[in-house]
Parts: C-alpha cells; structure tokens; sequence
C-alpha cells in the first residue's frame, strides 16, 4: 500500500503515525505506542533520546528568562511573587512543549530514515595479534 507523503509538522506536532498521519503515536503522554494503530507500522526505530528535553530546555528556559526579567524591571514584585508565578509556568510550559517537540523529532526520524550508528567489520582484526 502506498502512503501519502506527509509534511513533519503535520504528524509530529499532532502526535500522529509518520507514515499514514492516522494512527496515535503515543499510548501515553510521552510514552510511544508499540506500533500504529492504524497502518500497523512498527514503531521499534523510535529513538528520540533526549533531544526533546534539550530542546525544551532551550525554548522554556529563554522563555522563563525573559518573562522573570520583564516582571522583575516591570513591577518589581517580591521575590516570593516572583517565584510563585513563574516556577509554575516554567513546569506547565516544558510540560506543554515537551509531547509536540517529541512527535517532532520522532517524524523528523522516520522521513530521514534514521538509524542507530553500527560499525562495519572490514575483515581485519586490528586487535588480533
């Protein structure tokens, strides 16, 4: 059966298969499925490993950056303020970034065939004596 080529954004963001844009690529929050519920694509090549919370961690953290800093020169609240607004938006924004960024990557993945790195024997033993 042939698929439809389908933009990264438009299964990765979504949280969809990235062969059919169906199927649910997440059986949890974060958690991947085993496979797609819709075209039966095998998700074992899955590895995203920590590039989502990097990435998270870049977005949020200028994010939270710039938000203390303008609140800070702003309206100069106590820091007890401070801490109380932007801790608990600093969470719900990584928790709101982290499922669209990893669907991302994971797409980003499959459309580039990405596959763990493996290296060939060429026939010599460099440590046989």
């Amino acid at each position: 059966m042939r698929y439809p080529v389908l933009s990264i954004s438009q299964t990765g963001l979504k949280g969809r298969c990235p062969r059919c844009g169906q199927g649910h690529l997440f059986s949890g929050f974060i958690k991947t499925a085993d496979h797609c519920d819709h075209c039966n694509l095998d998700f074992e090549f899955i590895d995203s490993g920590d590039g989502p919370a990097i990435f998270v961690i870049f977005i949020v953290g200028f994010l939270a950056v710039v938000g203390v800093l303008m609140t800070e020169v702003m309206f100069t609240p106590p820091i007890w303020l401070n801490m109380m607004i932007w801790i608990p938006m600093t969470l719900f924004l990584c928790l709101i970034f982290l499922r669209p960024l990893k669907g991302l990557l994971i797409a980003q993945q499959y459309k580039r065939k990405a596959a763990e790195g493996a290296l060939q024997n060429s026939g010599t033993d460099v440590d046989a004596k």
